[in-house]
């Protein structure tokens, strides 16, 4: 785990450390002391921890014009024990709609497992998106079935359209346009 470093071709067009709006803003990372574990398994430092013990990660891009937002995960997303919503909700999803960000795209091939509790954090943060959305990218198969059987599916989309599309390909408006191309036809049909 030590060797997954969240994504880095996109730090020559933004870096959460470096954007005032971000919050992750004034965060300082060291390349050689690995301080954070999943399961006593370390991994890279540049991950960004928001409070969960099991989940970490890394605003890839945000562009406030556009009002969307690329976030990276790595580890276990685990609601019925470390309420990762919660913490996720209030602490980095909040300030971002406060922000204008309404549209985020989830890549979720990083995390292991889900373990869900109640939806009401999926649920505020659909309805404060107004004509936003989520979407989910890449997660594992099993847990994506996780979320569908919780009901998760309601608030984020979870498709295949989406699933293996070559991501890291694209510069991160490219996606966006792909995925907000996608939406607009499901949304408006």
């Amino acid at each position: 785990m030590q060797d997954i470093e969240p994504f880095y071709n996109w730090r020559d067009l933004y870096v959460a450390a470096e954007d005032p709006a971000s919050p992750f803003y004034g965060r300082e990372y060291s390349e050689f002391e690995y301080s954070s574990t999943i399961y006593n398994y370390y991994i890279h430092p540049q991950w960004d921890d928001f409070g969960s013990e099991t989940l970490y990660m890394k605003v890839l891009y945000a562009d406030y014009d556009k009002g969307f937002a690329v976030l990276e995960f790595i580890g276990e997303w685990n609601d019925a024990i470390g309420n990762d919503i919660m913490f996720l909700k209030r602490d980095i999803i909040d300030p971002m709609i406060s922000e204008g960000l309404n549209r985020f795209i989830l890549l979720g091939e990083n995390v292991l497992n889900f373990h869900a509790s109640e939806e009401d954090y999926y649920e505020e943060w659909f309805e404060d998106l107004e004509d936003g959305w989520i979407v989910g990218m890449n997660f594992r198969e099993h847990v994506v079935q996780e979320f569908n059987d919780a009901g998760i599916d309601q608030y984020v989309l979870f498709s295949g359209r989406f699933d293996g599309i070559p991501w890291r390909r694209y510069q991160p408006v490219q996606l966006f346009t792909l995925i907000e191309q996608h939406m607009s036809k499901r949304l408006n049909p």
